[in-house]
């Protein structure tokens, strides 16, 4: 099935050109089923890239989904057209105004991770969201910095500064093989790094959270929050082959020090393209969030969020 976007979005010609089945509202509507509905709530300055790489994983799937893009409600975006935002973006202001339900939602990262938490000018908004999840979301995957305010949030987990940037692609291993979140994972796997913070595993530990994908050079990739209904996925499943390639060529035009992008191209060789290693894996994580969503949201929308019982009764 495929995922419902505007005919005029970016990524509607994007993806349909890489084959992934995209639908027109007109044709969505004329069906008679519920897609599910899942917001991106989209923090990163390429708006479009980002909304491109998620598209791209969430509608790979065998259910009809209805992407829902948000951004907030004061925070402006330099890094993408007024007019790009103006036709496809809901400020959260306006989501919240109407009451709506989500069956998922996605929080992305942002490049912030230098500030306090409560130094970022939208963080009294972003923690409102948070809170708002309890009651009006099925289930939330907070990714990267996303991830790492939110685990912050409810749970006063700190995330820690690197002495250099955790820049590459990581080996992690499968620490739960039995989590419906990692059906069809292999033991271990590559997945795309790119951070100046961390968090550490005796600080998840001791607030109870399970470490689903772990590294031992990177740390903690993938933790469950069941209360919460949440994962928190500190690493970058989404990236297409070339982002690590343009993290690495900004920074070096820019004549900033930074390390050759690490097991990312062959023979560490920045004039040879780039090898994607974390594709398959990246598919598995958003298909099995979504089978879950899917197996446990009620038909009824308006339901999510009024009860607190466990997903699967």
């Amino acid at each position: 099935m495929p995922i419902k976007l505007p005919n005029s979005l970016p990524a509607y010609d994007v993806l349909s050109r890489e084959g992934v089945m995209v639908m027109s509202e007109e044709l969505a509507a004329a069906q008679d089923i519920r897609p599910l509905r899942i917001g991106l709530l989209n923090l990163m300055p390429k708006k479009i890239q980002t909304e491109n790489q998620f598209a791209r994983l969430i509608g790979a799937t065998p259910l009809q989904i209805e992407l829902s893009l948000i951004r907030m409600s004061e925070h402006e975006t330099r890094n993408t057209a007024a007019e790009h935002m103006k036709e496809f973006y809901r400020p959260f202001s306006e989501v919240e105004a109407s009451n709506e339900k989500l069956d998922g939602l996605i929080i992305t990262g942002a490049p912030i991770e230098h500030l306090d938490y409560t130094d970022v000018t939208y963080w009294d908004e972003l923690t409102r969201i948070f809170d708002w999840t309890q009651t009006h979301v099925h289930m939330t995957l907070g990714v990267c910095w996303g991830g790492m305010a939110m685990i912050n949030h409810f749970h006063q987990v700190p995330k820690h500064l690197l002495e250099a940037k955790a820049f590459g692609c990581v080996r992690h291993r499968n620490c739960a093989p039995a989590s419906p979140y990692l059906r069809g994972f292999s033991d271990d796997m590559v997945i795309p790094v790119s951070r100046w913070t961390e968090l550490r595993r005796s600080e998840i530990a001791a607030a109870a959270l399970p470490i689903l994908i772990d590294s031992t050079d990177t740390g903690p990739c993938l933790v469950e929050d069941p209360k919460h209904r949440a994962l928190y996925v500190f690493n970058h499943f989404e990236y297409d082959s070339d982002t690590l390639k343009q993290e690495y060529d900004r920074d070096v035009a820019e004549e900033k020090l930074i390390n050759i992008p690490a097991n990312y191209y062959p023979d560490d060789d920045p004039s040879q393209p780039p090898q994607n290693r974390w594709r398959s894996h990246a598919h598995l994580l958003y298909g099995n969030w979504l089978s879950e969503i899917y197996l446990t949201t009620p038909y009824d929308i308006s339901q999510i969020g009024r009860s607190s019982t466990d997903l699967r009764t």
